[in-house]
């Protein structure tokens, strides 16, 4: 199209009025399908000249970068956000081809991720102005980090049967063995006690020897936890689903911990919607996953603060949030905690979000995280709802049940 447009402009002068009128008709259009295309593109496009004078924006770049967009303005007036500013005229001054650069931008009040390209507005073999890329890869890294918890536990399914066999079956026999200890002991000590050899009484009465043992036993028993949790990560969950109210089931949970929590100085508070329907759920595992998070809300705020849990019904969704002020969750780690064997505690075995993770993936719903270091944490649980009132269209247009 472009080489007719020069054809037509070389023969300009030879054009009648009504030959001028329909090439222009035909630049108007097809300019039209070009910015049509731009728009249509959901990534952002920026160009601009040497001045760097805004010639461009699509309908993307406008919604992705806050700016007031005026054809010809400075890209450093336009955009209204310092740090991105502070990053396009570093990039654009020093004539930077830049690939693939990522920054967080908070947009709309949530965290998004950008993926930015710089090159150089070529033409006719000059630079004549620069071209900038923007893509938001928030929800691609995301569907990465689920891919990458996926093969992770799948890699660890493969794992399941040798750490039953090699270290679960051990451990039983271990206690079977200290607890027929304890009793040989104890036939020795009820002899040392009718004994007439003072000295060896005196050793067999030692008290230290239950000691020796509860230790052992207690240590042996946390070993079987750490077994069976990593068990319950890898192995696929026999869920009995029955028709339940998810309100009743987190008030019992608040009811529950509530006495813990306050002695532990923290506030609770239960907001529940009372639209929310009843729900197809595994009550034991669902109570589960969510006295994980609990314990994970009240390890976050030793000095005290707020725990909410609310209950929300919108766009046939039944969403639960579970919100505490604690210490928050770092940039670096928000995407790994529902990783197996990630941890920040010292006695954490790393497998507790990992199971709740599981749970509510086994009911058909996703579970997400809004947090940062310092400013506590909210993990937000959406569940399907039951779609019981279906409605069929007649053939007059309007609705039968």
């Amino acid at each position: 199209m472009i080489d007719f447009f020069r054809r037509a402009l070389d023969k300009f002068d030879k054009l009648d009025q009504d030959q001028r009128r329909e090439l222009f008709i035909s630049a108007v259009d097809e300019i039209k399908l070009f910015k049509n295309v731009l728009d249509s593109i959901d990534k952002g496009i920026i160009v601009c000249d040497e001045q760097h004078r805004l010639l461009m924006a699509n309908k993307w770049a406008q919604r992705l970068i806050p700016m007031n967009y005026i054809e010809g303005a400075k890209l450093h007036t336009a955009i209204t956000d310092d740090r991105i500013i502070n990053a396009f005229r570093d990039i654009i001054i020093n004539r930077e081809k830049i690939v693939d650069k990522e920054m967080y931008y908070e947009h709309h009040g949530h965290n998004r991720l950008f993926s930015v390209n710089v090159v150089p507005l070529v033409q006719d073999k000059h630079v004549t102005g620069t071209l900038i890329y923007i893509d938001d890869i928030t929800e691609k890294r995301k569907g990465q980090a689920r891919l990458r918890r996926a093969e992770n536990l799948a890699s660890l399914t493969t794992l399941a049967a040798g750490v039953a066999h090699e270290i679960k079956n051990p451990l039983g026999s271990i206690s079977i063995h200290l607890q027929l200890l304890k009793k040989t002991l104890a036939k020795k000590l009820n002899a040392a006690v009718n004994s007439e050899h003072d000295q060896y009484k005196e050793q067999m009465t030692d008290t230290s020897f239950n000691k020796y043992f509860d230790v052992i036993n207690e240590e042996v028993e946390r070993l079987n936890r750490i077994v069976v949790d990593f068990l319950f990560a890898v192995r696929p969950v026999n869920l009995e689903l029955r028709e339940g109210n998810i309100n009743e089931l987190l008030t019992q949970i608040m009811e529950f911990v509530r006495y813990e929590m306050e002695q532990s100085n923290i506030m609770c508070f239960l907001e529940l919607d009372g639209d929310v329907p009843a729900i197809l759920m595994d009550e034991r595992y669902m109570k589960q996953a969510i006295l994980n998070l609990v314990k994970n809300s009240q390890s976050a705020m030793p000095k005290g603060g707020i725990f909410t849990i609310s209950t929300e019904y919108a766009d046939n969704e039944i969403r639960i949030s579970v919100n505490d002020t604690g210490e928050g969750i770092s940039k670096d780690d928000i995407g790994k905690i529902f990783e197996p064997y990630f941890t920040t505690k010292d006695t954490g075995t790393g497998l507790g979000l990992t199971q709740v993770y599981k749970i509510i993936k086994e009911h058909n719903g996703e579970i997400t995280v809004d947090s940062a270091s310092g400013s506590g944490a909210e993990f937000k649980i959406s569940l399907p709802s039951p779609q019981t009132d279906k409605r069929y269209l007649d053939f007059n247009g309007g609705t039968t049940q």
